[in-house]
């Protein structure tokens, strides 16, 4: 059983600042706690009295306190921030080393939005609120007790209003932290909700600009960030009634203090300088109490973003190593035996079924078959993107559970319909199929991939750089990147998932070409939607509902099944091909 991860450890490494903020924290209210006092035997012992040798002695007494109250509030400053600051990057670290391991189905729970939004406002927010419970939290407790026993010396009676106070103020945060917590859980889910909004039309934005629907756009957004106008606009005036609460108290304690103050220096049970400090330490148990209200409310809002920090944290991947997982893939071929897959894991949704097929290694497999028919998810079974709900998928003739998912992937080359190019030069693109490459490997995969003659022709060839996905290059130049990138991982099995879509048919021709005779170990899966792209390939599998329909070579097929017929009429006959 995986152990429960939380945020504590995220802290150990910065142990000894969060450790030393709050000694620091605590010495600092010390000296603030006794600057009243002193002040009032200044006022009783040296200018009541008119003895110039106390003012002097107090008031040096006093700068001194003051002095070493600022270092050490600058020191628990200094320790709280980089605490804080660091607590907040090996959080942000850990999610995202979390995230790297997630199958895609534990990305698609929490969306790339979600994900973007714990690891931004989610993680500002617990680092706020872990710097206010180092700091303030610690700072205002203290400050209230020890100024409440103080208090308490001068004069018991006086002392004993803020026992009345306290209990008060405590309910009723309390309350307000109940009820607000609920409506910031449901605004972070919407916060989740406006990325996915936002990413989806930056990403779509030519389709948007295309055709014309920017208003719908502002509308959607609009709507999403109206809702969360409204559900942060309740938790807000909730957490206002922190304030009026706060001033009540206050207020009362003030004059409270004020009226039976006078009276008992009137009386002659206390001194002036009693009273100087009565007020000093009422100023500091009240800013106390209203500080530490500000660290409620901060609480409230990161209790909720803890909890989906936390979530995330425990997340486990649903695709994971066996105890005992193999380390090399001897060899190209792909079985699959009786195999069944559903995204939901149901039974009755299942989008591939019953898949029986078996391929030697070298071998090139064409798949064809309409929208919807699998093709995809039928290859994404074999580097174990997914796992099969029912069956097995045998690699090298080991199923690819037992393998290391690393070591299986480093021998299956995808270049998925949706390529993509991340920013940096082309050489950086490309050495993410292999990081130790050399120019001239590089050059030659670009050859195979027919990517190399349009590299040549920009200024800085190999170094040109690349803006974030690729958008400075066309669709076809991006795919034969991507295809060059397979290529220099020299793997034993290489996918390409409609990857030709974007290059001419004589490129597409080329392309095969020079697969058929630089990498003929490799066993090719080439997902099309043209039959020119397929055509010459050792086995041809149709799709067909997610089973397999026929299997045969283009002639067979031709012979045998009807809708590898219709596919290639449409295609040769009714101009398909230029369509496709």
């Amino acid at each position: 059983m995986k152990k429960k991860r939380g945020l504590v450890s995220c802290i150990q490494e910065f142990k000894l600042d969060t450790i030393l903020t709050p000694i620091f924290v605590i010495g600092e209210v010390a000296f603030d706690v006794l600057i009243p006092m002193m002040t009032g035997k200044l006022l009783d012992e040296g200018v009541k009295a008119g003895n110039m040798t106390r003012i002097f002695q107090y008031g040096v007494l006093i700068v001194l306190m003051a002095l070493m109250a600022l270092l050490l509030g600058a020191l628990s400053g200094r320790f709280a921030a980089r605490a804080a600051t660091g607590f907040s990057r090996n959080l942000r670290r850990e999610m995202y080393h979390s995230v790297q391991k997630f199958s895609f189905s534990n990305i698609d729970k929490f969306s790339t939005g979600g994900i973007i939004t714990r690891l931004t406002t989610d993680v500002t927010n617990v680092q706020m609120a872990f710097m206010m419970i180092i700091r303030i939290a610690v700072r205002c407790p203290i400050m209230l007790i020890c100024a409440w026993v103080l208090t308490f010396t001068i004069n018991p009676k006086l002392a004993l209003i803020f026992l009345i106070v306290i209990p008060i103020l405590a309910v009723g945060l309390l309350l307000i932290m109940k009820s607000a917590h609920p409506l910031f859980e449901r605004v972070f889910k919407k916060y989740d909700w406006l990325n996915n909004v936002v990413q989806e039309n930056l990403l779509g934005i030519r389709a948007v600009k295309s055709f014309v629907r920017e208003d719908h756009e502002r509308e959607k957004f609009g709507k999403v960030s109206n809702e969360i106008y409204m559900d942060f606009s309740k938790a807000e005036k909730i957490i206002a009634f922190n304030m009026p609460l706060m001033q009540i108290c206050v207020y009362a304690c003030m004059l409270t203090v004020s009226w039976l103050g006078a009276n008992l220096v009137v009386g002659g049970e206390l001194t002036t300088g009693q009273l100087t400090s009565m007020f000093s330490y009422i100023m500091m148990i009240l800013m106390s109490l209203m500080m530490l209200s500000m660290v409620l409310v901060m609480i409230i809002l990161a209790r909720a973003s803890a909890e989906r920090i936390v979530e995330l944290l425990n997340e486990e991947s649903d695709l994971k190593n066996g105890p005992n997982p193999i380390e090399e893939v001897k060899d190209g071929s792909v079985v699959f035996e009786n195999v069944s897959f559903s995204y939901a894991k149901d039974p009755t949704k299942e989008c591939l079924k019953e898949v029986n097929l078996t391929i030697h290694s070298g071998e090139t497999v064409g798949i064809l078959g309409g929208t919807g028919t699998s093709k995809t998810t039928l290859v994404q079974l074999i580097p174990r993107l997914y796992d099969a709900t029912e069956g097995r998928v045998l690699v090298g003739g080991v199923d690819v559970r037992d393998y290391d998912m690393e070591a299986l992937r480093e021998q299956v080359a995808m270049v998925l319909q949706k390529n993509m190019l991340f920013s940096g030069t082309i050489k950086e693109n490309l050495r993410w199929g292999n990081k130790d490459a050399t120019d001239e490997e590089m050059i030659r995969v670009c050859k195979l991939a027919q990517a190399d003659p349009f590299v040549q022709e920009f200024p800085d060839k190999y170094d040109t750089h690349i803006e974030q996905g690729g958008s400075n290059v066309s669709g076809g130049q991006k795919q034969r990147l991507c295809i060059a990138r397979a290529l220099l991982k020299k793997p034993k099995i290489l996918i390409l998932d409609d990857s030709t879509s974007a290059v001419d048919t004589k490129t597409d021709a080329m392309i095969r070409k020079a697969f058929r005779e630089e990498i003929p170990d490799t066993t090719k899966f080439i997902i099309a939607q043209r039959i020119s792209s397929i055509e010459d390939a050792d086995k041809i599998l149709v799709m067909d509902g997610g089973r397999i329909a026929a299997m045969g070579t283009h002639d067979e097929l031709l012979q045998s099944c009807e809708i590898y017929r219709e596919i290639y009429e449409s295609q040769t006959k009714g101009g398909g091909e230029d369509e496709a």
